[in-house]
C-alpha cells in the first residue's frame, strides 16, 4: 500500500514537468539606446509559485528510504558549505547539477596596476547548469497568460 503510493507520487511528481507549460506576459519596453523609438513588446515568464527547502526535503524523502528531516538536514548543509566554499573563491561543482561560481564586475582602468579590490562594483553568484538543466529549456512548452 505505502509502495504504491510512493510510486503515484514519484509518477505524479516527475511527469507534470513534462505537462505544465511555463506561463509568459506580454510587456512593452522602451529601447534604451534609443529614447524616441516606439516601444516593443516582449514576453515575460511568470513564476508560478515557489518551492523552498522543505518541501524540496519532503519531496525528495517520497522518492527515495531517507526521512524528510534527513534530507532537509542534508539540504541545510548543503547550502552551508556552497556558501563557506564560495567565500573561499572556489568553484562549487554539482555534478549533473551543474556549478556555481562568484562573478565581478568593476571600473575599467588603463594599466592592469590601476585596478584594486575598489575598482569591482558588483559581485554576483554564476549558475552553469548542468545537461539535463540545458535540455529542459529545449522541451519546456509556454502558454501566454490571460
Amino acid at each position: 500500500m505505502v509502495v504504491n503510493v510512493l510510486r503515484q507520487i514519484s509518477f505524479y511528481s516527475f511527469n507534470t514537468i513534462n505537462e505544465m507549460a511555463i506561463k509568459f506576459k506580454v510587456l512593452p519596453r522602451k529601447n534604451p539606446q534609443d529614447a524616441a523609438a516606439p516601444e516593443k513588446f516582449y514576453a515575460a515568464a511568470i513564476a508560478d509559485g515557489n518551492v523552498d527547502l522543505d518541501r524540496l526535503a519532503e519531496l525528495i524523502s517520497y522518492q527515495c528510504t531517507v526521512t524528510e528531516t534527513d534530507c532537509y538536514a542534508v539540504l541545510m548543509a548543503l547550502e552551508h558549505n556552497i556558501v563557506g566554499e564560495l567565500g573561499q573563491g572556489r568553484i562549487v561543482k554539482l555534478g549533473r547539477l551543474g556549478n556555481f561560481q562568484v562573478g565581478l564586475s568593476s571600473k575599467g582602468s588603463v594599466t592592469a596596476a590601476e585596478v584594486s579590490a575598489t575598482a569591482i562594483t558588483k559581485s554576483r553568484i554564476l549558475f552553469r547548469p548542468g545537461k539535463k538543466l540545458r535540455s529542459m529549456l529545449n522541451d519546456v512548452s509556454f502558454k501566454k497568460a490571460g
